[in-house]
């Protein structure tokens, strides 16, 4: 009973998804907003560039259509997509999965950012973040880790040549045009982007993911040397309990679930690819709070470590994500089980598409493309593929 409502959730999704072309808002488009960006005062000044990315963020109500703002394609988006579609094809070798792989493929190479030393992506909007501001297409370290995987995936199944050296390439963006933070042993994580100095513990390790997916491909060894610093960097900043916070500034102190889920993920690659178990405790104890806090008995997915809300779709997509990558998914199908019934029964519109968030008293039901449609698509797509 279960398996064939998982399955026909996954259908409706995806026919949303499709009949959309994968176009979508977005959490964090409000600057997009053609009426804010013919204001002056507003568009050029952070305080009121932050409060106005706030409130379309926060707000259930969607207004974007009255501001003007305008359903894109995500290039992040666009890669949990291939991924999907990757994994259903391995699955079940349909034409249609191989139309779809090679649709995303052109779409994602027509969205690389151009002025870097290596291929990368970013997002389609400016971000106004507490710590910094990221104009429209400024290429980051997170877009383009997924972006790699997802065409390291689709050249592994198209064997198309003309990718390898796109790929190959990203190696140079993620070794030379990112800043590093180091500390006083020589260790050192990455930022966000060219742009900024912060030091958020995913990002550096989506950096390393993305360098141990590459070596099959550029045999670089001291890009693992230096994966091994970033990882060494991010693990010394690991609590007792297992837990990172979100990053080192005093406003990232946060703990939350799917930033633990990538930094898991991204441990293990680098272990897989390089064979060195150092860090081994460090998952052990890290995948233990993660399973443990995150996730109650009868299936909720906590976005924070704190607290039951907001309940936020995104939480129970990783949870898949992450199990699937540390290669323990069947281990825990149980658990999923109860997590993925739950966001069905709580989270997904008759429409077939997923809330953004739920509260206490109130649902947050805006159709976010990347942040909520894309991630629960690449969540089914390992779903079925284990």
């Amino acid at each position: 009973m279960n398996n064939l409502k998982i399955k026909e959730s996954f259908e409706k999704l995806k026919l949303h998804c499709e009949s959309e072309k994968f176009k979508g808002w977005d959490p964090f488009d409000g600057l997009n907003s053609k009426v804010f960006q013919n204001l002056p005062l507003l568009k050029n000044t952070k305080f009121f560039k932050l409060a106005w990315l706030q409130f379309f963020k926060r707000t259930p109500f969607n207004l974007r259509k009255i501001v003007l703002i305008e359903k894109e394609h995500n290039s992040k988006g666009l890669a949990l997509f291939l991924i999907g579609y990757c994994n259903l094809y391995k699955k079940k070798r349909k034409t249609e999965y191989l139309e779809k792989i090679n649709y995303l493929v052109n779409l994602l190479l027509e969205k690389k950012v151009k002025g870097y030393t290596g291929a990368c992506w970013g997002y389609n909007f400016d971000w106004q973040a507490r710590a910094f501001f990221q104009p429209c297409n400024t290429p980051t370290v997170v877009a383009t880790s997924f972006v790699t995987e997802s065409l390291i995936e689709a050249y592994n199944i198209t064997k198309d040549t003309s990718l390898l050296s796109v790929l190959k390439s990203i190696e140079n963006f993620v070794l030379n045009d990112l800043n590093r933070s180091y500390d006083d042993k020589g260790n050192f994580t990455l930022s966000y982007s060219p742009l900024d100095h912060t030091q958020v513990f995913n990002a550096g390790l989506l950096g390393v993911k993305t360098l141990c997916l590459l070596f099959e491909f550029t045999n670089n060894k001291k890009a693992l040397d230096i994966s091994k610093k970033i990882v060494t960097y991010v693990c010394e900043r690991q609590n007792k309990n297992g837990s990172w916070a979100y990053g080192t500034l005093p406003f990232h102190q946060w703990i939350d679930s799917f930033h633990t889920g990538y930094n898991l993920e991204c441990i293990y690659i680098y272990q897989k690819t390089t064979k060195d178990i150092s860090f081994k405790e460090n998952l052990e104890i890290g995948t233990k709070y993660y399973l443990k806090t995150f996730f109650t008995s009868n299936g909720v997915s906590k976005y924070y470590s704190n607290k039951t809300y907001p309940i936020d779709v995104h939480a129970p997509a990783q949870l898949i994500v992450t199990l699937s990558k540390l290669d323990i998914l069947n281990r825990h199908r149980d658990l999923i089980d109860r997590v993925l019934i739950w966001t069905i029964d709580n989270m997904q519109s008759p429409k077939g598409y997923f809330y953004y968030q739920k509260n206490s008293f109130t649902i947050n039901k805006i159709p976010y493309m990347r942040w909520t449609q894309a991630w629960m698509f690449y969540a089914f797509s390992y779903y079925f593929l284990d």
